[in-house]
């Protein structure tokens, strides 16, 4: 059975990212591979990435942001204008 964790999205960053509530110690036992899934604003993506990633321009990703958080990510551009994302989303991590 498929486990879960749910989250919201509690901020927009200056660049557009989706900062959610789910911190970095509440995602230790999560698989980053693409074995799990992170739906936000009827957008998903798969696995979660580190902050330095190298993922190609106009990739959503989520990604162990700096502000010690899950960010959710549109490489090069702004996933909250680009996809939508807002303040009070639900975010959905499943694997």
């Amino acid at each position: 059975m498929p486990s879960r964790i749910s989250g919201k999205v509690v901020s927009i960053s200056d660049s557009g990212d989706a900062i959610t509530d789910l911190d970095h110690a509440g995602l230790a036992d999560v698989p980053t591979d693409d074995r799990t899934s992170i739906e936000c604003g009827g957008h998903s993506t798969f696995g979660i990435y580190p902050g330095d990633h190298e993922q190609p321009e106009m990739t959503y990703v989520a990604i162990l942001g700096k502000s010690g958080f899950l960010e959710l990510s549109l490489v090069g551009d702004s996933a909250a204008k680009f996809l939508g994302l807002k303040v009070n989303d639900d975010v959905t991590i499943k694997w």
